[in-house]
């Protein structure tokens, strides 16, 4: 894991980034000023757990619940490290 991705991070959308689902494309969007970013497969779910709340370790623990053998343990952290990078992520 990187530093981003500490098991104790408790990851949250920036401030300017909004999170939207788009009934007519049927997908999950980031909103952000002169931006809109179209989020594909579960990257709205996994976005929608990151609300300052919950810690990478709880995020993981609940993905998995849901999505039983999917590899969220290596999976997730290197997404929100992606998320983080572009400056989506707290």
């Amino acid at each position: 894991m990187t530093a981003g991705s500490a098991p104790n991070w408790r990851p949250r959308l920036a401030p300017a980034v909004v999170l939207r689902h788009d009934r007519v494309r049927g997908t999950d969007l980031l909103v952000m000023p002169e931006r809109v970013v179209v989020l594909t497969g579960q990257a709205g779910t996994v976005l929608g757990l990151c609300d300052g709340a919950r810690d990478v370790r709880r995020i993981i623990g609940e993905l998995g619940t849901r999505f039983p053998g999917a590899p969220v343990a290596t999976d997730v952290p290197a997404f929100l490290d992606r998320m983080r990078a572009e400056g989506w992520l707290r």
